[in-house]
């Protein structure tokens, strides 16, 4: 008979002694992380039978970290997805045992942001937060990076100078991106216009002046019209995108920089037989993906959600294990760039 792996065996293996060994099964004694790796590789190798005790001996000398996030728009497609993400980014850290809150604001008011980001911070070691720019939120991180909680803002950056980091797109970048698109792909020049969710919305505000500096300075023979506010909402960009299509015969093209974008879609689909607009709007869904594909979406950027996500938690590990250091700073990714010919 095979004679069974015994302790002086795994001992042997990891270059530890019995004694080790044998703290590292019992649990009596600590054993430094790095050494418990070490003895529970070896007892894998060489089959011993109480392996399993050492792994979740192993798992239980991890530190355990909760991080807590805020995101809109529940019911919305890319909003999921990024709850997804942020979730496998969490159970795929091997170094620590983490738990992840995610909730959604009622509403898009300041003090529905602060609400949530303060009642995460009760219960969480760092928190993350999509949420408008305004001074109820900087007071809100500001108590709670004093209370020991980093927070960082996702996509939209708010709290600047107070909050940890930004991650997300560079999103001056991503207004020039979108006009270098429409102008370059538009036959005849034309006026174009820019729909934002709101002016609490720094990125937005970002992109349209990226759009609107790229078209000054690369393509003066387009016009760009007065900015339009839809709240990101479907029904109000449907309207005023049938308005703008009427009152302007030579409107050429049309930047979604925030969300509503399936009522910009649906308003020219109705308006035009086949596409007579450029249109390019953010984050890839359903309805993003059919648009490209009957040449009513021009292009699509989208935010690398997996990435984010990773980087979102490396960063949150970083500042819970290493502390406050009083560093500040933007994280930016490169975006995802989806072409109807990709479909």
């Amino acid at each position: 008979m095979t004679k069974r792996p015994t302790v002086q065996d795994v001992a042997r293996a990891a270059g530890v002694s019995v004694t080790t060994v044998d703290r590292a099964l019992n649990g009596r004694l600590k054993v430094r992380e790095e050494t418990l790796r070490k003895i529970a590789d070896a007892a894998h190798r060489v089959g011993y039978h109480a392996r399993g005790v050492l792994a979740q001996n192993l798992d239980a000398a991890k530190p355990e970290l909760t991080f807590g996030v805020v995101l809109i728009k529940k019911s919305q497609e890319f909003y999921q997805n990024f709850a997804r993400e942020i979730e496998h980014a969490v159970a795929a850290r091997p170094d620590i045992r983490g738990r992840v809150i995610i909730r959604y604001t009622s509403s898009q008011s300041p003090d529905a942001f602060a609400q949530e980001l303060r009642a995460l911070g009760t219960r969480c070691d760092a928190v993350a937060g999509v949420a408008v720019n305004h001074q109820r939120l900087t007071q809100a991180v500001q108590d709670m990076q004093a209370d020991g909680v980093p927070v960082f803002s996702l996509l939209n950056d708010f709290a600047q100078g107070v909050r940890r980091n930004y991650l997300g797109l560079n999103n001056m970048k991503i207004g020039r991106i979108a006009a270098w698109m429409i102008t370059g792909r538009v036959k005849r020049p034309g006026k174009l216009a820019v729909f934002v969710g709101g002016n609490r919305w720094h990125g937005h505000d970002l992109r349209e002046v990226g759009f609107r500096s790229y078209v000054r300075e690369n393509a003066p023979e387009f016009s760009v019209l007065e900015t339009l506010v839809n709240l990101e909402t479907r029904q109000l960009t449907y309207e005023a995108t049938l308005d703008l299509v009427r009152r302007h015969p030579d409107l050429t093209g049309i930047y979604c920089a925030g969300g509503g974008m399936e009522g910009a879609i649906a308003a020219l689909r109705e308006m035009h037989a086949s596409p007579r607009v450029a249109l390019v709007v953010n984050e890839l869904t359903a309805d993003s993906r059919a648009a490209l594909a009957d040449g009513y979406v021009t292009m699509v950027i989208c935010t690398p959600l997996a990435e984010l996500c990773t980087d979102m938690v490396e960063l949150m590990v970083r500042a819970v294990q290493g502390g406050e250091d009083g560093i500040t700073g933007q994280h930016f990714l490169n975006p995802c760039i989806i072409l109807p010919e990709m479909m």
